[in-house]
């Protein structure tokens, strides 16, 4: 789930969607608005994202980056976080 295995491709592992959020957070923004603009990218990066993601999906990669340190959850924004 976390990392491509024999039965999830790459595109799907939560490490990859997770990486594929944080090209979007390059200022602090609600999920909802994350979500806003993953969906309507979705068109144009079909080559690297064949595979639709659902928003359960998108929020396992969200709540990873989370556990991980990588974002921090401040005030209803979600940013990168700052060493």
């Amino acid at each position: 789930m976390i990392l491509p295995s024999k039965y999830l491709p790459r595109d799907r592992a939560l490490l990859t969607v997770g990486g594929q959020i944080l090209a979007f957070l390059v200022r602090p923004k609600t999920v909802s608005a994350l979500w806003e603009e993953w969906k309507q990218s979705e068109g144009s990066l079909a080559s690297v994202r064949p595979r639709k993601i659902s928003y359960d999906w998108f929020l396992l990669a969200l709540d990873l980056l989370y556990v991980l340190g990588i974002i921090d959850i401040e005030s209803g924004l979600v940013a990168r976080r700052t060493a």
